[in-house]
Parts: structure tokens; sequence; C-alpha cells
């Protein structure tokens, strides 16, 4: 079985995985890597660009791992959009029709 898993339905995806767990705990040390990052690379400060790119490298791990999730609820919701908005079409040429 892989570390982080990549291929979801949508019903897993709503549930909450380690991989949901494992992004919460990074989002705020990304974030505070970022921050901090930026403030010392703008006063030209070495360790700053190395906080940088480590918030960096740290933020496309990030998406990595939580985009497939998203992607599977993201296709689950636009067929429920779309399957909507037929039904709300062909009511309102009904409508129309009167």
């Amino acid at each position: 079985m892989a570390l982080i898993r990549r291929i979801w339905t949508a019903k897993e995806a709503d549930e909450w995985t380690k991989e949901d767990t494992i992004t919460v705990i990074i989002s705020p040390i990304i974030y505070a890597l970022i921050t901090v990052g930026t403030a010392l690379s703008l006063l030209l400060i070495p360790i700053g660009f190395l906080l940088l790119v480590l918030g960096i490298i740290l933020t496309l791990a990030m998406v990595y791992i939580i985009n497939p999730k998203l992607a599977a609820t993201s296709q689950e919701y636009e067929k429920k959009q779309k399957q909507y908005l037929d039904a709300l079409e062909k009511k309102i040429k009904w409508e129309e029709e009167e």
C-alpha cells in the first residue's frame, strides 16, 4: 500500500483520512515558513531564502497530497451541478411554452 493514496472516489474523498491530517499539520508550517522566509529575504538575510524555498517545497508536497481528493470531490460536484442545470433548463422551457 502506498504511503500517500492518489486514487479516490467522491465518497471516499469526503471522509477524513491520513492525507487530510498531514495537510492540516503542514499547512500552518508552510504559512509560517513562507511568511518569515519572505520577510527575511526582503531584508537579504540568507536564512530567509532557505526558509522561503522550504515553504515552497512543502507547498508543492501539500498539493501533491491533497489534490487527488479535491479533484474527486470536484468531479462529483460538477456532475450534480450539470444534472441540476439540465433539470432547471427543462423546467424553464416547460414554463415558457405555456
